[in-house]
């Protein structure tokens, strides 16, 4: 039996600035740490400590569908250090667990380096906005800033659909209601369903995952609500992919004109190891809606909202090209990082050497 608890390597996860601690049986506990795991001192994980691990931290109303199911999701807080969001699996028929860190404090578009045309998705009293990047790319916490930009700004009602519950947000011009799927509502389907019948004014959906919450996301779009929600996509022309490859083929060009009328524009992110190997700062592609390219999204010519994004500064509209190269240009990321991360080396390259195939405008 290991003389350390759960909560113990979750204080330290919280001290060295972890961003996830994996936790298995027959391994040595691990924290992730600006991208890299790092494997600690610590003996590795027995039976009985995932046990007590389970005992501690699942709560009382999922602790039946822990035995029922092999992957649950569920928040954890340890009060005065931090909330966690815990995903609990099986690996070759033991508990594994994956603890994501979620501070109490919701960051601002500052503190994250976020661009100020961030904040226009706000504005915006009805449609659809995306916030896509791979697992871990900061995608809670971007649309946690939007979100508490709203609520620090506007006198809305917001409904949050989650899987788990991550940021606990405190009303202060707004008003909330949070909601978890498994404990405070059956699934994101029906929790959309209710949520419409909640006198909503912006839904935070935590991730779409099948046909069924897009066709509910988007009838709350066209209904006069604001939704943002997440998916796990790279870029703008990925995404919108995405959405309509949900559904099947005969569906599709009704989908494509339901969507092009309601969305609003995405936000692509990644998350890059800062040249002082002080921590990771956020590089995005940015697409706002214009005429132009819900015209594109009708005629499916999705490859030339690329070529309009480049041209776009006007309308704060950013390739991921564009915020690598700034982040480069103000010593924040290395070369290298920059080349590794771009979806386009050569015109990043270009854009280096100062031969722009865009806007001249590059600083943001």
């Amino acid at each position: 039996m290991s003389e350390y608890s759960i909560n113990s390597i979750l204080k330290k996860a919280k001290e060295i600035g972890a961003s996830d601690l994996h936790y298995m049986v027959g391994e040595v506990p691990c924290f992730r740490i600006n991208g890299k795991i790092l494997k600690s001192k610590l003996p590795p994980v027995t039976e009985d400590d995932m046990m007590r691990a389970i005992e501690t931290m699942v709560p009382v109303a999922m602790r039946d569908r822990i035995y029922q199911f092999y992957d649950s999701d569920f928040p954890y807080e340890l009060k005065g250090v931090s909330r966690f969001r815990v995903n609990l699996a099986m690996s070759f028929g033991f508990h594994s667990m994956t603890v994501r860190l979620v501070p109490y404090d919701i960051p601002t578009f500052e503190q994250l380096n976020l661009p100020d045309c961030i904040s226009n998705f706000a504005n915006f009293d009805n449609g659809i906005v995306l916030v896509t990047g791979v697992a871990g790319s900061g995608k809670s916490t971007t649309i946690a800033s939007l979100i508490e930009h709203i609520n620090q700004t506007k006198n809305k009602h917001i409904v949050t659909i989650e899987d788990p519950i991550e940021y606990i947000y405190r009303s202060s011009k707004s008003i909330f209601t949070q909601r978890q799927i498994g404990i405070d509502t059956t699934s994101y389907i029906d929790g959309l369903k209710f949520a419409l019948r909640q006198d909503p004014d912006v839904i935070l959906i935590g991730e779409i995952r099948d046909m069924e919450t897009v066709r509910s996301a988007l009838h709350a779009a066209e209904t006069g609500h604001l939704v943002f929600a997440t998916l796990h996509t790279f870029n703008a022309i990925q995404t919108i992919n995405r959405i309509l490859s949900f559904f099947p083929p005969n569906e599709r060009e009704v989908i494509r004109s339901q969507f092009a009328e309601v969305f609003r524009g995405s936000i692509s992110q990644k998350l890059l190891l800062k040249k002082d190997d002080s921590g990771r700062i956020p590089t995005f592609e940015i697409l706002f809606t214009t005429p132009t390219i819900k015209d594109f999204i009708l005629k499916d010519e999705l490859e030339e909202i690329y070529k309009l994004v480049q041209k776009g500064s006007y309308n704060d509209m950013i390739t991921f090209n564009m915020s690598l190269y700034n982040l480069y240009k103000q010593g924040l990321i290395s070369k290298e990082v920059a080349i590794e991360h771009s979806d386009n080396r050569n015109e990043l390259l270009q854009y280096m050497r100062g031969v722009y195939s865009g806007s001249e405008k590059m600083d943001f």
